[in-house]
């Protein structure tokens, strides 16, 4: 069945004429180009979704540590970007996206917490608004715009009791502690998640659908774990092999801290799916604080 209002975006953003489309998952659709070629048309989830997501692909794509879709075009509604043909996860993509994951983090950002560069503040990761606010470092972030909200909305669904949110509020008075020592903020791709890594035809392992932000690098490390990223350790290795190389290892102990930077991604799940990724945050919550 034809996507008329993907084939109309597509039409406001090139000059080729979209002839046909298929589904892709989730909110895109693969759109194919009278005379041949593809892209993607992919409805933003609410207000600033589609300019948050392209300004976030411009900037991780911006010296091209990592592959990342080129966009073409977006509106309020509609992203049009370029279609990437799927392959499957090899050891050689796997190694060099984790050594271009370094390269991208070491790129920096302008603070914790900001967006990139002609993005929202009121931004999303995924379905879930996500407030992208400069903040002084990286603890005062990760507990002001990312677990307070979430852990109050959890609540309100009556998916965390009271009792449960003290623990939350806990975690974000030790953050100073529980954080290690102090990062300076990356370049995050912010929603790292084993469906955000899209293995390629060309051979590569392609960074899609971004949470952009500067953070702490970590937080990209933690999420690439969190729900089984195929060859994971080759990534990793690849990753701790440039960064060293660099002149940045990862700080010790980044190993044990990935329960606290897997806890926002868990409360979004938590307010979007249900009861069972709430229990999973408080879990991973309460190993935070040993």
């Amino acid at each position: 069945m034809t996507d008329k209002p993907a084939l109309r975006a597509v039409e406001r953003h090139l000059a080729a004429k979209p002839v046909h489309t298929f589904g892709l998952g989730g909110t895109a659709v693969v759109v194919s180009l009278d005379g041949g070629g593809q892209v993607v048309a992919k409805r933003g989830a609410g207000k600033g979704a589609t300019a948050a997501e392209a300004a976030g692909l411009r900037w991780l794509g911006e010296y091209g540590d990592v592959p990342v879709p080129a966009v073409h075009g977006y509106d309020e509604e509609w992203l049009v970007t370029e279609y990437v043909a799927p392959g499957i996860p090899g050891t050689s993509a796997a190694e060099r996206l984790g050594r271009g994951l370094a390269a991208l983090h070491l790129r920096g950002a302008p603070s914790h917490g900001c967006p990139p560069p002609g993005g929202p503040a009121d931004a999303w990761m995924g379905l879930a608004p996500m407030r992208d606010e400069p903040r002084a470092d990286w603890p005062a972030s990760y507990a002001t715009d990312r677990i307070e909200p979430y852990v109050r909305s959890c609540v309100d669904k009556g998916r965390l009791t009271l009792a449960d949110a003290k623990v939350f509020d806990e975690v974000c008075v030790e953050l100073p502690r529980l954080a290690g020592p102090p990062e300076p903020p990356a370049r995050l791709h912010g929603d790292a998640w084993s469906g955000n890594v899209h293995w390629a035809e060309d051979g590569s392992a392609w960074l899609i659908d971004p949470a952009a932000h500067g953070g702490h690098r970590e937080t990209d490390l933690a999420m690439l774990r969190l729900f089984g990223t195929p060859l994971l350790d080759h990534i990793v290795g690849g990753y701790e092999e440039a960064a060293r190389d660099a002149g940045a290892p990862l700080a010790d102990g980044w190993r044990e801290r990935v329960p606290l930077h897997q806890l926002f991604p868990l409360l979004v799940h938590a307010v979007l799916f249900g009861e069972g990724y709430a229990r999973q945050a408080l879990t991973a919550a309460r190993a935070c604080l040993g």
